[in-house]
């Protein structure tokens, strides 16, 4: 990380882990919302540990020994804590020069005389701690109030393949505004290192069938369908939470046909709308397919300057053939 993303580090400091309600919730119709477990992190063995024996540090010279444990009783060391050590006086420019940086569970850094700001970042959890080395050996123990969080996506009992999911994670903004967007690219099964507090799951289900080119509604990928599961967690220190999210969803085709049971009609632009009207997705072809979500839904066929429609429901995990007859 450069010198000058610090003020933006101490900021992200200050504003994250504040608390959501702790009530669980779902996007209409898009299924129910996750389910979590918890267990305790890994951590290095080590109990209290003591910096090593090294040599003295050299003249106008001192040593900085580093360590974290999460906060509580543990004396576990915590790995996977990337420090960067600052100067504390910005320069000319206003920035805080980085003058070490280390990803060892426990770094003992030599630093010329002086004060400095440490920066003990684990994932979006960080800390920062001001330091003076005055030709001796310091010891730095930090503690960290984090946790992590591990996203599991399923269809029913089917887990869902991660190329088929979008995974975002917010904390809520100062004052009850809306919710801040800290992790927008999540991965299904990749660990979050998150401060402790409550966050929401927002899980979008993609339709693989769609082209990247298909319309989206801003701020979603082009082949996202209205599966989606919104689920609240709280993230413990020292903990891991596990959280899956269900997705309840269909691959349904479209057709339109002169007889029940018939050839589909080339050349037919289906429009599929929600029972309030809402527009879903907009297609064209003989027998085009789509993800939805469970529920009802209205379908309107177009061809040859003739307009054709049905009703017709979505029930999770049964992917079916909707026909639209030609009146």
């Amino acid at each position: 990380m450069r010198s000058s993303a610090l003020p933006a580090v101490l900021a992200l400091i200050a504003a994250i882990g504040l608390p959501l309600p702790s009530r669980a919730q779902t996007t209409p119709g898009a299924g129910p919302q996750g389910q979590s477990t918890q267990t305790p992190l890994s951590q290095d063995p080590g109990g209290a540990y003591t910096p090593p024996a090294t040599p003295g540090p050299e003249a106008g010279k001192g040593k900085l020994f580093l360590s974290a444990i999460f906060g509580g009783t543990s004396q576990a060391l915590v790995s996977g804590v990337h420090w960067r050590i600052y100067q504390d006086r910005a320069d000319g420019s206003g920035n805080f020069p980085l003058v070490a940086e280390s990803s060892e569970t426990a770094p003992a850094i030599t630093l010329p005389d002086g004060d400095y700001m440490v920066h003990a970042a684990y994932g979006l959890a960080a800390v920062t701690r001001r330091v003076t080395v005055n030709g001796n050996m310091v010891s730095e123990r930090i503690p960290l109030n984090a946790g992590a969080l591990k996203i599991i996506g399923m269809l029913g009992d089917t887990p869902i393949p991660a190329n088929r999911l979008t995974l975002a994670v917010y904390v809520p903004e100062r004052g009850g505004s809306e919710a801040k967007l800290v992790a927008p690219n999540a991965k299904p099964g990749e660990m979050i290192r998150l401060p402790e507090g409550n966050y929401r799951i927002v899980s979008t289900y993609l339709d693989n069938n769609v082209p990247a080119s298909a319309p989206a509604h801003a701020g979603t990928p082009a082949n996202a369908t209205n599966s989606v599961v919104n689920a609240e967690v709280r993230i413990e220190s020292g903990k891991l939470t596990e959280t899956t999210v269900r997705h309840r969803a269909s691959v349904v085709t479209l057709k339109l046909v002169n007889t029940p049971g018939g050839e589909a009609l080339a050349n037919t632009s289906f429009t599929v709308l929600t029972p309030g009207g809402d527009v879903i997705r907009e297609m064209i072809g003989a027998f085009p397919s789509l993800v939805l979500a469970e529920g009802e839904y209205f379908v309107i066929a177009r061809r040859d300057g003739q307009t054709h429609q049905a009703t017709f429901t979505v029930q999770s995990n049964l992917d079916r053939e909707i026909e639209v007859p030609a009146k």
